[in-house]
């Protein structure tokens, strides 16, 4: 029954999808007597953890129950104070942990504060599971460097548009859909400069009914100060700011409009007559950013991938041919040599969007 308690607290931790970034997903189900008397999962960054929510929703005492929670729980004091304590306050007697917590620098301190007050604690291998549930989360607590995904939409020939340009629309509603909660989960959005000089794209999160859809922070890269100053990642109304990642070829007047929009500029080394995409990720790591979903051009694309920044990709290939010699398509730039030197995945997983091929897959690291 371990397993399959634990799977009702990952399918709880699933509702906080979108708002707790950068904590992880969490969920937690307290067992009293075989039945489930309480259920509880991480809702917003900074709000009650699972294992609170779980005490608060409690329909029958606490005391002597088990507790399944799907990461080892927290022993340290940050937006909220340590749950373990709280456990051992409750008299919870038994804690079966779904994953230890990857923080070097609290992982399994929560457990040993258990065992010293003499809760039995089981940590269950859970697999690729609770990897995936939390794997934007994973990378961010170690590396202090965002979970990169590219995203791209194509035609079964490999196009991303006709030759005349004509974008609108290669994959089918449903995919679209599928996106704005790709883009819910991430806390943000990049695309190149003329992704917004051909499309004058919003980049917010739309979702429909009541499922309030979080706009991600927006991520212009734009070297020489091209943007548009009425572009709608500047102009409109949204919770979410737009950032434009430049360098000192950016004309002075340029930045200074932007700001008195409301947005940022922030200023980088220029590699290979392009912004420095690692120094970009890097500072927007510093700055809290734990997930950016990449939706550019074929340009920024290879750019992405050249500079090692992307760590997963998801591609929509729809059942439509356009051909054309002159037909852009998801990866441009200049490619590689040699069949030797292709960028290689692992992990596949492919699934059938209502007559779209969806395939997600992780970029395969030098040396793993």
């Amino acid at each position: 029954m371990d397993q399959v308690y634990m799977k009702k607290a990952i399918a709880l931790a699933k509702l906080g999808v979108g708002n707790t970034n950068p904590n992880p997903m969490v969920g937690a189900l307290i067992i009293k007597d075989g039945k489930i008397i309480a259920e509880g999962y991480h809702a917003y960054y900074g709000g009650p953890h699972a294992e609170v929510n779980a005490f608060k929703n409690a329909t029958a005492s606490v005391e002597g129950a088990t507790m399944y929670v799907t990461l080892e729980p927290c022993s340290h004091y940050g937006k909220t104070p340590p749950c373990a304590n709280l456990i051992v306050e409750k008299g919870i007697s038994k804690v079966v942990v779904g994953m230890m917590d990857p923080n070097p620098e609290v992982s399994g301190r929560g457990i040993a504060l258990l065992e010293e007050n003499n809760i039995e604690v089981v940590v269950l291998d859970m697999g690729e599971e609770l990897l995936k549930l939390n794997e934007i989360f994973l990378k961010y607590i170690k590396t202090k460097k965002p979970f990169c995904i590219l995203k791209t939409a194509m035609t079964l020939d490999g196009k991303i548009a006709t030759k005349t340009g004509d974008s609108k629309w290669i994959t089918n509603e449903t995919s679209r859909k599928q996106v704005h909660q790709l883009r819910h989960q991430v806390m943000g959005i990049m695309v190149g400069v003329g992704t917004v000089i051909a499309d004058d794209p919003s980049l917010t999160t739309r979702l429909e009914g009541s499922q309030v859809g979080l706009d991600p922070v927006r991520i212009i890269l734009d070297t020489r100060g091209r943007i548009p100053l009425d572009a709608k990642v500047l102009t409109q109304a949204s919770d979410a700011i737009t950032i434009v990642a430049t360098t000192h070829l950016m004309p002075d007047a340029t930045k200074k409009a932007i700001k008195a929009t409301g947005n940022r500029v922030v200023v980088l080394p220029l590699k290979d007559h392009h912004v420095d995409m690692a120094s970009l990720i890097e500072l927007l790591g510093e700055q809290g950013m734990d997930s950016i979903l990449i939706e550019g051009g074929a340009t920024l694309n290879y750019s992405a991938l050249e500079a090692g920044i992307v760590d997963k990709v998801i591609t929509y290939v729809a059942p439509k041919i356009f051909g054309g010699d002159l037909a852009k398509s998801p990866v441009g730039g200049e490619g590689i040599s040699q069949v030797k030197e292709a960028i290689l995945l692992e992990g596949l997983v492919t699934t059938i969007c209502e007559g779209d091929i969806v395939i997600e897959g992780y970029i395969k690291k030098e040396g793993l």
